[in-house]
């Protein structure tokens, strides 16, 4: 009842040359070989196309949801009579199977007595190509080398020729090749990891309805069978506690006093077992520092980690040892703009033993800062500075102030810079304005140090 998502479209001969004796058996048989299946959206939608001298859509795939519906509608169709323009009818077909967004398997289903069918290899073979599955009945006196070439292999499942008195005899083996091309894999593994796996199924119950029954076991082992029962408007679960890189069988069975209902099952395997550390990480930087981290976290499964850092190439290795709980570890007492190679080492319970390596930069240590400034006011709007450094590693200073550019009828302030060379430890500026601020950095060859500024208030005296 509940075995098959797919859309099923019936291609029945209903020209003149189908006796109505024949035409009301093909109807019979349809109806049968259908009864079982679950109908509608998300279950088997069946349309039905009758071929005769123009082609008539008797009901459309989305028409019926129920079997009384579907039963009801096969009781009233009536024979069109006229010329077999089989290939009028495939255009049609070709329409409603493929100009469609559902994503599930198709199947045409073609019923004839093969009599003169017409030039139908082409339409066949584009309906093949864009995914529809082709079947066909005919009854004895059929076209049957046309037929061959039309229907999907493998021919001994997908095509029947069969006398019209004796059609029941190949119900249940057209039915099973039917149920083989859309049958809806129901129970599936969403979410797996060494010790779960999520399974999702399409939800058939509901609160009221009935429950699922689910269960669970080893394949290759006589473990016990782990049983849950959950709710009817279930749609997934998890189950936890698994063994890594193990094969289990699960089964899921939807109980209901409203029918009945097929057995869904699955097999999966649990991915290996993830051993820490799987991944180790630097952060917190600094000149001196670094902080490693690493995962994931298994107190129950670790004895202790060791870690173990040296400065690249061939600096002296240095080792922590930390017990199974914790996860980071900061490094201090390091040598600024070194690059370290750290290694994480776990020795779990069992006796083994895994190791990750990353390396790590400390950061450049700050560069020394100015010492001493010291501004002097001097003459029109001069100014005498001093200043005074550590000079270990200087290359140079840097000067900047504003200046008031006398050119300009706005008399709007200029920034001016310069270098001085090392040597140098005063300098004397021109055109200072009022209230400018003065800067000097020392400059070292890995950038500039820290600089001191200060206001050049222009009066005699010293400024600051």
């Amino acid at each position: 009842l509940n075995c098959c998502e797919g859309d099923i479209l019936l291609l029945l001969d209903s020209s003149g040359s189908v006796a109505n004796y024949e035409f009301l058996q093909l109807l019979r048989f349809i109806t049968e070989l259908l009864s079982p299946f679950s109908l509608g959206h998300g279950h088997v939608r069946v349309g039905l196309l009758q071929v005769g001298t123009n082609p008539n859509l008797e009901f459309g795939l989305d028409v019926h949801n129920s079997q009384e519906s579907l039963q009801r509608a096969l009781r009233h169709v009536y024979q069109l009579q006229g010329d077999t323009n089989t290939e009028a009818a495939l255009r049609v077909a070709k329409r409603l199977l493929t100009e469609t967004e559902e994503d599930v398997p198709k199947i045409l289903l073609w019923l004839t007595d093969g009599v003169e069918p017409g030039d139908v290899d082409e339409l066949m073979s584009e309906l093949k190509a864009r995914g529809v599955y082709v079947l066909a009945v005919s009854t004895v006196h059929g076209n049957y080398q046309v037929l061959q070439r039309a229907v999907t292999p493998p021919l001994e499942s997908h095509l029947y020729s069969v006398d019209i008195d004796n059609i029941e005899i190949i119900t249940e083996d057209l039915r099973e090749a039917i149920i083989k091309i859309i049958r809806a894999e129901r129970l599936r593994v969403v979410h797996l990891t060494s010790h779960s796996a999520v399974l999702q199924w399409r939800p058939i119950l509901s609160t009221g309805s009935g429950y699922y029954e689910l269960q669970y076991n080893l394949v290759q082992k006589t473990d016990p069978v782990t049983r849950r029962t959950l709710p009817g408007d279930s749609s997934w679960a998890e189950l936890t506690n698994l063994q890594p890189d193990t094969t289990y069988t699960a089964s899921l069975h939807p109980e209901s006093n409203q029918r009945l209902f097929n057995t869904l099952s699955v097999n999966f395997t649990t991915l290996p077992d993830v051993l820490s550390p799987a991944v180790v990480s630097v952060s917190d930087s600094g000149p001196h520092q670094v902080r490693v981290s690493w995962g994931p976290l298994q107190p129950g499964r670790v004895q202790r980690y060791t870690v173990e850092y040296g400065a690249i190439p061939s600096g002296r290795v240095h080792t922590v040892t930390l017990h199974g709980q914790q996860n980071s570890s900061l490094l201090t007492g390091l040598d600024p703009g070194t690059v370290y190679l750290v290694t994480v080492s776990a020795l779990h319970m069992n006796g083994k033993e895994k190791a990750m390596s990353v390396k790590a930069c400390t950061e450049d240590a700050a560069l020394p800062a100015l010492a001493h400034l010291q501004l002097t006011s001097a003459e029109h709007q001069e100014v005498q500075v001093v200043w005074q450094a550590h000079e270990e590693g200087v290359k140079g200073y840097w000067l900047s102030w504003e200046r008031k550019n006398f050119h300009s009828s706005t008399s709007k302030l200029s920034v001016s810079s310069f270098y001085l060379p090392p040597t140098s430890h005063s300098t004397r500026l021109t055109h200072v304005a009022p209230n400018s601020r003065v800067c000097v950095s020392p400059v070292y060859s890995s950038g500039r140090g820290e600089g001191i500024c200060c206001t050049a208030e222009l009066h005699a005296g010293s400024l600051s």
